[in-house]
């Protein structure tokens, strides 16, 4: 059995005399405690571009408990090196600049803040200090070669280089996840909020705790909490227990979502419509006139008994149909629908129409991705006389009557 060299030069040293022997086991002593005895000395590790270790470091800064500050404490020391790799060996990279010179490059930065910043660094071990007696820092040549430097040495940086770049790739998944969450808890609290119904109640501790999560920086566990929450208070509410049924069942699923591109085919028919019809329309008397020319043939008590929602902002009710155009133009600002855009419907549809169908759309809204697009659509398809209201209304009963049926059968 082969032993490494130094084994065999300690046997040999032993009939050279004690003097020569403990000269020789102070030299070693240091590398023998860094590699197992009997074993081959490990591969040199390859030298790492120092600023693509720093923005590694930057994206996994909370995961080593390190602040951007921090970081660009580390950052102005990379500039006191002139290579740009950083090599895998100990005291192969120190940088020895003083305090003064560091806080010109960090705009100032005050010595005690500076100092603190170092230790952080030190503590963390992303650098390590090769102290001087004097705990200077400074470099002595031989030549042109460097003898010996005392400084900050950004080695480890380059040691632990895979183990910080794969730090750095697991936190930007975990920057998506979140992200991900953010917005499914952002849309879950929309739709809770858009299409609750009078019972049960909701909880509004947790859409506060669901909002103020939203404006700051929460963690998965959190977030994941939320959505679960906030998910069975959906479950309780029938207007997010149909998703897949739509106002206009003839109309297929493609109208409720009011696509693309359909919405950019009809925006500028739509808007020169308007246009041109601002010369001769006004609300104020046009709208009675589309109330004689198109009244509705379904009486106002079925219309109200089907769409009960409005109630949730105004509970003083509707008496008539007046009550009922006004209602619905006060409706559309909260529902995200411009007012030329609902004029234009009047105009097409008439007045009691219209006014039908935004009560209708109201019943559904956290179901209808662009409420404006939405009736834009259906006000080009009464244009062309292939809308019908009595079908939204059917339609809208026809759902209350499953979610009765549903709230009915579970058991108490």
């Amino acid at each position: 059995m082969e032993y490494p060299l130094r084994i065999i030069v300690v046997n040999s040293v032993r009939s050279t005399g004690a003097d020569d022997f403990c000269l020789f086991v102070k030299k070693s002593m240091k590398h023998a405690s860094q590699v197992a005895f009997g074993m081959a000395e490990p591969c040199a590790l390859p030298s790492v571009d120092k600023w693509d270790i720093l923005s590694a470091l930057t994206k996994a800064a909370p995961e080593f408990g390190v602040s951007h500050r921090t970081l660009s404490v580390l950052k102005a020391l990379m500039t006191f090196m002139p290579d740009q790799m950083i090599a895998a060996k100990r005291g192969g990279a120190v940088v020895f600049p003083s305090n003064r010179k560091l806080s010109e490059r960090l705009n100032g930065m005050p010595e005690s803040t500076l100092r603190r910043h170092l230790a952080k660094l030190v503590e963390t071990g992303i650098v390590c200090r090769q102290d001087s007696p004097n705990r200077k820092r400074f470099a002595r040549n031989v030549g042109t070669n460097r003898a010996v430097a005392y400084g900050f040495d950004l080695s480890p940086l380059a040691v632990h280089a895979a183990q910080v770049q794969a730090i750095a790739a697991e936190a930007a998944l975990k920057a998506e996840r979140i992200a991900v969450l953010r917005d499914r808890l952002a849309l879950l609290r929309q739709k809770i909020l858009a299409s609750h119904q009078q019972l049960p109640p909701l909880p509004q501790e947790k859409l506060e705790r669901a909002r103020l999560s939203l404006r700051r920086r929460a963690d998965e566990a959190d977030l994941c909490a939320l959505i679960d929450a906030l998910t069975d208070i959906a479950a309780t509410l029938p207007a997010l227990q149909t998703q897949d049924s739509q106002l206009e069942t003839r109309a297929g699923s493609d109208e409720m979502s009011g696509s693309d591109s359909q919405n950019e085919r009809h925006i500028q028919y739509l808007n020169k419509s308007i246009s041109d019809s601002e010369g001769s329309y006004q609300p104020g008397t046009t709208e009675a006139e589309d109330a004689t020319a198109h009244s509705i043939e379904e009486p106002l008590q079925d219309v109200l008994s089907s769409c009960q929602e409005y109630r949730q902002f105004f509970p003083d009710g509707i008496r008539s149909w007046h009550d009922l155009t006004r209602t619905a133009s006060q409706l559309v600002p909260m529902m995200g629908i411009e007012q030329p855009v609902f004029h234009e419907a009047q105009h097409i549809m008439g007045s009691q129409t219209a006014s039908t169908l935004i009560l209708c759309m109201l019943e559904r809204l956290g179901e209808i991705r662009s409420p404006g697009a939405y009736l834009r659509r259906l006000s080009q398809k009464a244009q062309v006389g292939q809308f019908s209201i009595k079908t939204i209304i059917a339609s809208v009963r026809k759902r209350q009557k499953l979610s009765a049926d549903n709230f009915e059968a579970v058991p108490v």
